[in-house]
């Protein structure tokens, strides 16, 4: 098989950075060319027939020019001229009807190595066995993804392809993280996640997770208000429902177990802003019921002091500050007579 003949020689190519052959002497990164540009083509779609129109697209983009299909075969040449300074049978690429495959496996293309580690990972028995399986996975990385290859077309549609893989590679790495207890020693790798990729929720729940479970309830808390800033100001949407959650929790002073985000009810806007009936209820009336008369006056007055809006079909839009006052008192208006305080945050070692 073509794959040994590139295993037997050492020979590997990687994908997972810039765009090399590496054999046991030496990396050769390879210059942006067309000939490049169809490598990484082949190689991020591994052991798959890639259609000749697709592979010209990698190379010349939308306007492919009329010499196009001669051009591709001499790319192809250039490169089993290049293998073969590498002991890389020719035949690794492979010419099938319409189109092209290159025959790689675990040991000559880091893309399915790190894919059969993600794999071993998914059946491992163990959360630590786990983890050790998908740290060495996202060990193989070493970005920028393709950075030596110029190519649009490949940047727009593979490198995000691969690029997800790798988020949710690192979101179960540090899910683990913080399920074995580890909040310290990942915090400063949280911090760096959350921005560098300021966009990426996930990242900014297990930061505010860890931090709140070592029990910097304010570091937490600003972290939260530094996302809800950039997404406002950047993408013009709140915080997602999950980051919400989070945030009611840490308010509230809930402990985060470490296998389950918090259970958290949304705060009723009407019940928060009613007044309870006073302790002495004409007879018959059961203590503790709201008076709806004057929970219509007090919404009144909430509108009349511009904390509330009205707008049309009976909803309101809340002012920053009732909210943050709505979310912050919600639990204890949440609880019955004599219950207790939410237990304090479970802290890490």
């Amino acid at each position: 098989m073509a794959a040994e003949a590139g295993a037997g020689s050492g020979a590997r190519f990687t994908v997972l950075g810039l765009l090399a052959i590496a054999d046991r002497r030496e990396t050769a990164v390879l210059q942006p060319s067309k000939p490049a540009s169809l490598l990484a083509a082949l190689l991020t779609r591994p052991n798959a027939v890639v259609p000749v129109e697709s592979l010209q697209r990698a190379i010349w983009g939308e306007e492919i020019p009329a010499t196009a299909k001669a051009a591709l075969h001499s790319c192809v040449l250039r490169l089993r001229r290049l293998f073969a300074k590498y002991g890389i049978s020719g035949s690794t690429i492979e010419a099938l009807p319409g189109g092209y495959r290159m025959t790689v496996d675990t040991r000559t293309l880091d893309l399915l190595e790190f894919r059969d580690l993600l794999a071993r990972a998914d059946r491992a028995a163990e959360p630590a066995a786990e983890l050790g399986l998908l740290r060495a996975a996202l060990a193989l990385w070493q970005p920028p993804v393709l950075g030596n290859v110029h190519s649009d077309v490949l940047h727009r549609e593979e490198v995000p392809r691969l690029s997800e893989e790798w988020l949710r590679t690192v979101e179960r790495a540090y899910d683990i993280e913080l399920a074995l207890g580890r909040c310290r020693e990942v915090l400063a790798e949280l911090w760096s996640l959350a921005r560098s990729h300021p966009a990426h929720e996930r990242f900014w729940e297990q930061l505010i997770e860890a931090l709140h479970r070592t029990g910097r309830r304010a570091d937490a808390l600003a972290e939260y208000r530094r996302v809800r800033d950039h997404l406002i100001d950047e993408l013009g949407v709140e915080p997602g429902p999950a980051l919400q959650r989070l945030e009611l929790a840490v308010l509230r002073g809930e402990s985060l177990t470490p296998d389950a985000a918090p259970a958290v009810r949304e705060p009723n806007l009407r019940a928060a802003a009613v007044a309870v009936r006073p302790a002495a209820e004409p007879s018959g009336a059961p203590a503790g019921t709201v008076d709806s008369t004057t929970g219509d006056v007090v919404l009144a007055g909430l509108v009349q002091a511009g904390l509330l809006a009205e707008g049309p079909g009976g909803h309101y839009h809340v002012h920053e500050l009732l909210r943050a006052f709505t979310r912050a008192a919600a639990g204890s208006w949440a609880r019955a007579p004599g219950e207790q305080d939410p237990a304090p945050p479970a802290s890490c070692a």
